[in-house]
C-alpha cells in the first residue's frame, strides 16, 4: 500500500513522467512513483501542475489537497470513479434506511467517546475519564440524546484547559483544523475508492458541506490528532507541527491483533461501517482500534 504523503513548500511545477511525480524547482529535479504515495499535500500557492499529473492522481486515487496563503487546507481533488460499479454503489447509498444509519451512528460515536476517555485516563484524569466512558454507554440510536456534544465539551475543557474554547483563534486550534482537514482528506479517498458519495451522510447532512460522509466516518479517529497536539504543539502553529500532522496517515495502531497504519485502519473501519450500513455485517462486528 502507498505511504509516502508529499509536501510541496515552496514554488515549483509539478509534472508526470513514466510513472513517477516529477517536482521540479530552480536548480533541483525530484521524482517520486505513484505506487508509493498516498497523498499529495501543496503548502504554497506558487505550484503550477500539469493537467496529465493531475489525470494520473485520480487514476491512482492519490488524493491532492491544497492549503491557502495561511497554510489552511482549503480543497482536496479526488476521483470521479473509485470502483467499476459506481452506479450500483451509489443506488445502495441512496437506500440506506434512518434505522441502520442511526444504529451505524450510535456505533460510530461510542467509540470516538471511549477513545476520547482512554486519553484523558492515559493523561492522568481519571474521573473524567470515567465520566466519559459513563456517557459512551449512555449513546442511544442516532444519539437523539447528543451525548457526542456533552462528552466533547468535557473533553476539550480537560485537556486544554477551563478557558478553551473551540472557537478560538489560537494556535491549538489552528493545529486541530489542521490536522482534522488532513484526516478528513484521508477518510474522503477512501469513501470514494469504494464508489461512493462523500456528499450523503448518515448523522452529517449540511447541504453546504461536500465531505458529510466523511464527516461521519471520521469521528473515532479524532482523538489521535488530538494526542499529535497535545505531545507535539510547542508554542506556536509552524511548519514542523504542519508536518508532523500531514503524515498523520502514518501514525501507528494497535488494530486485529496487530500494529497497523492509521491509513490502513482508517480504510478498513470505513469498509466495515459501509458493510454495516449495506447490511452484509452486523453493527457489532465493526472493529474498533487502540493508540499505541
Amino acid at each position: 500500500m502507498s505511504f509516502r504523503t508529499v509536501f510541496i513548500e515552496s514554488s515549483c511545477r509539478l509534472s508526470y513522467k513514466s510513472g513517477y511525480l516529477v517536482v521540479r524547482k530552480e536548480n533541483e529535479l525530484v521524482k517520486v512513483h505513484l505506487s508509493e504515495i498516498s497523498s499529495v499535500i501543496l503548502q504554497s500557492t506558487q505550484v503550477y501542475i500539469s493537467a496529465y499529473l493531475l489525470s494520473e492522481l485520480a487514476k491512482n486515487k492519490i488524493s491532492l489537497v491544497a492549503c491557502d496563503e495561511k497554510f489552511n487546507p482549503i480543497g482536496e481533488y479526488l476521483p470521479l470513479y473509485g470502483a467499476h460499479n459506481v452506479s450500483g454503489r451509489l443506488s445502495k447509498q441512496l437506500t440506506w434506511g434512518e434505522p441502520i444509519k442511526k444504529r451505524v451512528w450510535q456505533r460510530i460515536v461510542k467509540d470516538k467517546i471511549r477513545h476520547q476517555a482512554i486519553f484523558l485516563e492515559e493523561r492522568d484524569y481519571i474521573e473524567t475519564s470515567k465520566q466519559l466512558k459513563r456517557i459512551a454507554d449512555e449513546v442511544r440510536s442516532g444519539d437523539v440524546t447528543n451525548r457526542e456534544a456533552q462528552a466533547a465539551r468535557i473533553y476539550f475543557l480537560t485537556l486544554f484547559g477551563p478557558n478553551f474554547s473551540r472557537d478560538d483563534d489560537s494556535p491549538v486550534n489552528a493545529a486541530l483544523n489542521y490536522g482534522y482537514a488532513i484526516l478528513l482528506s484521508i477518510v474522503n479517498r477512501e469513501i470514494v475508492s469504494r464508489g461512493y458519495l462523500t456528499q450523503c451522510g448518515i448523522c452529517h447532512r449540511n447541504e453546504y458541506n461536500q465531505f458529510n460522509l466523511a464527516c461521519d466516518f471520521m469521528e473515532p479517529f479524532r482523538p489521535i490528532v488530538d494526542h499529535i497536539v497535545s505531545d507535539f504543539l510547542g508554542g506556536d502553529f509552524d511548519r514542523d507541527m504542519r508536518r508532523v500532522l500531514g503524515d498523520l496517515a502514518n501514525s501507528t495502531l494497535r488494530y486485529r491483533g496487530g500494529i497497523y497504519r492509521l491509513g490502513s485502519v482508517v480504510s478498513l473501519y470505513v469498509q466495515d461501517c459501509l458493510n454495516a450500513l449495506n447490511k452484509k455485517i452486523v453493527i457489532e462486528e465493526i472493529e474498533d482500534f487502540a493508540a499505541l
